[in-house]
This record gives C-alpha cells, structure tokens and sequence, in this order.
C-alpha cells in the first residue's frame, strides 16, 4: 500500500467517512434524526423505513462502493449504524433508537469502532499474514488481537467530547486525517517489530 504515508493518502474513503459519520452522529444526538437529515441535504429520507434510511446513509457516509477504499468504509458504516438503529424497522422506531443510542458518552465509541473497522479492513496485509495461520483458533486469536490494536491505536486520537467538532469542517477533516495516517503509522512500526 506505499508504506503508512501511501495508506494513510489513499485512505480518502475513511477521512471523509469519519467526518460525515461525525457530523450525523453528533446532529442525531443533538438535534434529533429528522432535524439532522435535513440539515444534512437528506430530507428525503424522513418518514421512510429501516431500508432506504440505512442504504442512503451508508452511501452517503462512504460512497457507492465502486473500489476497494470505500467497500472498506461502507463496511465499517454498515457496522456502525447496525450499534446506532439495531432491530428499528420503521421511522418512528429509526428514530427513537437512534437518538437514544447517540449519546455524549458514547459518540467516541461509535467513531472509534468506524475507523477502526475502516483501517481493518482496508490493510490486505492482515488478512494474507492470517491466512498463513493454519490453526482455526490461533487464527480467531490472533485477529482478535489485530483489531483490538487498532481500536487502541484509533482511540488515541479520537478527542473526549466529539460533539464541540464541526465534523463537517477542517477541524473534523485534520482529525479524521491525523488518526488515519497515525493510525498506519503505527501499524507499520508493529509490522517493522515483527520482521
């Protein structure tokens, strides 16, 4: 992938992600669903159910899919907003569940586990070292390993009250940037570790 600067460049997909996740996480906690899709040019999804709400949203946090970069971002949302809206079918129950799981206490947590999923999924080299594994369950322990690592890496930079960021502004973009490339960077000193 270039090294973790290559990475960490490439990882468009995840910048953005983090802030656009950013953005409609702190609104719903904030504001509410409806008042957050609106502000967010999604008014069209009000009133609609668990289907259309959730295949906009992925798309509108990650992009439609069309290369790897985002299929790792649409996978890290799709993660996410199953935490955020669980078993809500309609738009009632959308939007109590959301507004009740998006809290002060738990935003960090939900883009923690954004761009941690995003950065899993997104190193090739994680998957190809495991497949090396020839034990079923060193192979589970060893991813579990993996991905609590970059969760601890990720929650680093995440900051303690993500609802004073304007996610949607610079200060979301240098922050979802600077966890993304450290994020590598450290990676890539764990993999240096281990040669």
């Amino acid at each position: 992938m270039g090294g973790a600067g290559g990475a960490a460049a490439g990882a468009r997909a995840g910048r953005s992600g983090v802030q656009r996740l950013g953005a409609l996480l702190a609104g719903v906690g904030g504001t509410g669903l409806e008042n957050t899709l609106t502000s967010l040019g999604l008014a069209t999804l009000v009133g609609r159910t668990r289907f259309d709400v959730l295949d906009e949203l992925i798309t509108f946090i990650a992009g439609d899919g069309d290369d790897l970069d985002s299929q790792a971002a649409r996978d890290a949302a799709c993660d996410v907003l199953d935490e955020v809206f669980g078993d809500a079918d309609t738009w009632t129950e959308l939007t109590d569940t959301a507004e009740m799981a998006v809290s002060r206490e738990n935003l960090p947590t939900l883009l923690e586990t954004f761009l941690a999923q995003y950065v899993y999924n997104r190193v090739p080299v994680i998957a190809e070292r495991l497949s090396r594994i020839t034990d079923p369950h060193a192979v589970r322990q060893a991813d579990e390993e993996m991905r609590q690592i970059i969760q601890v890496l990720v929650s680093l930079r995440i900051p303690d009250d993500p609802f004073t960021v304007d996610w949607a502004g610079p200060e979301g973009r240098q922050i979802a940037e600077d966890t993304v490339r450290m994020t590598y960077e450290a990676l890539q000193g764990l993999d240096g570790d281990a040669q």
